[in-house]
Order: C-alpha cells, then structure tokens, then sequence
C-alpha cells in the first residue's frame, strides 16, 4: 500500500505550480502544464488532461499530454457527456475502474476502452463556488487509482484551481495556504464519512465511497459537504 501524501510532500509541486501559474499570461500555457504536473505526479497515469470550462459547459482551454488523451477528452464534448463534464457539473470527483464494465457514460466508456483506456479519474478545479473545468487522469490497465490517487489529484487540482481563478493577483499566495488547508479537511471529512460507512453496512471502502459518490450526484452537492452532513447526524445516504 502507497503511503499518505503530506502537505509537506508535495511542496515542490505547489511551489513549480504556484511559479508556473503567475508567470503565465495565458490560461492555455497554464493548462498544458497543469496536466504535465498531473502526469509527474502520479506514477500510475499513462495520460493525464485539464480542461476549463465556461458557464455553459464549453471548453475555454484545454492541455493533455498525448493525443490519447485528446481524442478521450474531445468525445466526451461530442457526446454531451463523459465522467469529465459530470465532474463538472456536479463539482464531485469521478473514477472510472474499469471502462469495460461502467455503465454511468456507455457511449464514451466503450470508445475509451477500445483506444485502450481502462480506468481514470476525473476532478474538478473549484474557485470561490465555481467550478472552471477539470483535471483528470488516464491508464492503460484497470483498477489503476486508489483513495491514495483521489487525495493527490484532489490536492493538485485545489492548488490549481486557486491559482487559476486568482489569476496574478496579490491575494494568490494566501489562497494558495487557504485552498491546500480546505482541501485536506474535505479529505479528511470524507475519510471518516467512508469508515463510518464501512461500520454501519460491513462493507469495503470502494463500495462505502459509492454510497457517498451517488448521495453526492443525487443531491448535486460535492461529497465532501455530504460527508460532513452524514458526520453531523449519522444519517445513511443510501436510506
């Protein structure tokens, strides 16, 4: 089992992100580099993406590291719908194990498999309530993302998303303390949301984070705010 990621693990990449983003003038510079990191980051990711989004769900900017990830990304907008626009949509992160059997986006999941995508997660770059696109990862074998995964690409993309929507402002530094310290308090929240779970139905974590995954998509609120809601009053989402 890989170990935990600490804050202090990741300095290095916050601070090439943090570099990176307010030397940038343009957000299509930003985003190419952004997925650069995602794939450094993570052994395990054959590819990885970030997209903005606007309002109405059109793609502003968008970076990937290989072409796989392009063609992933661009059927997923000529289908109206993919992992990557839910996560959108729902600011909640979303993971696919195995592309072969998923059947939330039958459509892409077959296409992604026959290019030889078989799992990925997708998350959503939150600023100040609005969600400006994602960041996601792809690989070539199933089961290849963990909660260990989640967390890290959780990380990156609230650090990400804070320099981004804080374009070159003075405030971004500050942001920055404030987006990693929100980040791994939604985790920690979701942690124990998905124990709790785990206790109350005598199942494993992928099968309790479900739960949260589909109470989070049902109710159209991140899963974090679920988890904490289940915290406060020990209520099972699946009831």
């Amino acid at each position: 089992m890989q170990p935990e990621s600490s804050p202090i693990e990741l300095t290095a990449v916050f601070a090439r992100i943090q570099t990176m983003l307010l030397s940038q003038e343009h957000a299509v510079v930003a985003v190419h580099q952004l997925a650069q990191v995602a794939q450094d980051l993570i052994p395990s990711v054959a590819g990885a993406g970030v997209s903005l989004i606007d309002a109405h769900g059109t793609r502003t900017s968008t970076g990937a590291t290989d072409h796989l990830v392009e063609t992933a990304d661009a059927l997923q907008y000529d289908l109206g719908n993919g992992p990557c626009l839910s996560a959108w949509a729902t600011a909640t992160l979303q993971r696919i194990n195995d592309t072969t059997d998923d059947d939330r986006w039958p459509q892409w999941s077959t296409a992604a498999a026959g290019s030889g995508i078989r799992s990925m997660l997708s998350v959503p770059l939150v600023f100040q309530d609005r969600c400006l696109g994602t960041m996601k990862v792809y690989a070539t074998v199933d089961n290849a993302f963990t909660g260990h995964e989640e967390q890290q690409l959780g990380l990156l993309a609230a650090v990400a998303a804070t320099l981004l929507g804080s374009a070159q402002t003075a405030e971004a530094p500050q942001q920055l303390s404030v987006a990693l310290q929100a980040g791994l308090k939604d985790r920690q929240a979701i942690d124990r949301a998905t124990g709790m779970l785990m206790e109350q139905r005598s199942t494993d974590p992928d099968d309790a984070h479900a739960v949260l995954l589909t109470a989070s998509l049902t109710r159209g609120r991140p899963m974090a705010e679920v988890a904490r809601q289940i915290l406060q009053r020990h209520p099972d989402p699946g009831n």
